[in-house]
């Protein structure tokens, strides 16, 4: 029997919450197959600044150096209640970040996917829509102006300054890059490359990268889109889209309108894989302003379950039959009130029965 040891990591907000259908999920997937899950729970984020003073623990560190992989629920407090930690210990510089450093996670996947199950949340037109978007973003993680150097100060004449440099060598754009090529191959062999190498010097050196490596994959199709054009056509006809790459900042941003097209950040789950190390983690915040009452939807969260299972630990099959069990949720006309109008005719249901739905399709599948 194989046994993966996981990091969770519930993180504040709503992620308790979510996190807890994950795991209904996880014990389902561990009792019908040779496999078992340990799962060590640890603080991260802004509970464990309050708790241990640190948003990254010396003991969540350990914990996760022993895991085989991490899966991480939100993050981060509301404006007001983020004053109360230093600056250096908000849960994105503080705990984020240095979990993306140390174990260098350098590839970021968000899948922007609208089957017809879903296609009522988004909010394009159906002819825009059409069978459905499936998209594969692919964004670099753990460079650029994110990770650059950063300065402020006051000039001579009591002018403020500020000064974030955005760096990149050539390893770190090949990596992204054969990451995006392989994943291309995978699918339909179509890649576009998103940039901005009319302005940007990166940009320059990223597409000049690329064309050394393209003839690596002969049979992938190369695309080239500058990162504004990409945003309205993502709007315009996205089902142009299979496979996207991107540099860090651009996919930030862009993913994040793909949350838009689908209708919610709350559809999007994510995985962010390094050499030796993974985390999954859901796209979307940790909603302070609903915490607590049972109306968060944990579809991106039991979706970063599905990636986890498919990309670390082999099991396809499940990852699919996860999808499917929680498309199929919202196609027996099920929601949950963060995603939905109760005005509509839609079924509303709180976090727990929407996990519990997942797990009934699963059992049946």
């Amino acid at each position: 029997m194989k046994n993966y040891k996981i990091a969770v990591l519930a993180g504040d907000g709503i992620g308790p919450e979510i996190m807890n259908q994950a795991l209904k999920v996880l014990e389902v997937v561990e009792k019908r197959n040779d496999i078992s899950f340990e799962l060590l729970h640890g603080n991260f984020g802004a509970c464990a600044y309050f708790s241990d003073g640190k948003a990254f623990p010396e003991e969540t560190i350990a914990m996760c150096d022993a895991a085989d992989t991490i899966l991480k629920g939100t993050i981060g407090l509301g404006h007001e209640e983020s004053k109360q930690i230093p600056v250096e210990e908000r849960p994105e510089r503080g705990a984020l970040l240095p979990l993306r450093k140390r174990y260098n996670t350098y590839a970021n996947f968000r899948p922007v996917s609208l089957p017809p199950e879903l296609s009522h949340f988004s909010p394009l037109k159906p002819q825009i829509i059409g069978d459905g978007i499936e998209i594969m973003i692919i964004r670099e993680l753990v460079g650029g102006l994110y990770f650059g150097e950063k300065q402020k100060g006051t000039d001579a004449g009591g002018k403020r300054w500020v000064k974030e440099t955005l760096e990149y060598d050539e390893e770190q754009i090949s990596k992204i890059l054969h990451v995006g090529f392989q994943t291309a191959m995978k699918r339909q062999k179509v890649l576009h490359n998103v940039h901005k190498s009319n302005v940007l010097t990166s940009s320059v050196l990223w597409n000049e990268i690329l064309d050394e490596i393209a003839p690596e994959y002969p049979e992938v199709t190369v695309k080239q889109v500058l990162v504004d054009a990409a945003a309205t056509a993502l709007c315009l006809n996205p089902g142009q889209f299979d496979v996207m790459v991107m540099e860090n900042m651009f996919g930030d941003i862009l993913s994040d309108q793909g949350g838009g097209i689908l209708g919610s950040l709350g559809l999007m789950p994510s995985a962010c894989l390094g050499d030796s190390k993974a985390y999954f983690e859901p796209s979307h915040g940790s909603a302070p302003d609903i915490v607590g009452q049972n109306i968060a939807n944990p579809y991106a969260m039991v979706g970063s379950v599905a990636m986890m299972l498919d990309m670390v630990m082999g099991l396809e099959q499940e990852s699919k039959k996860i999808w499917k069990a929680m498309q199929s949720v919202f196609a027996e006309g099920y929601s949950t009130p963060d995603l939905s109008n109760s005005d509509s005719d839609i079924k509303m249901i709180g976090t727990d029965a929407f996990g519990d739905q997942i797990v009934t399709h699963l059992l049946n599948s």
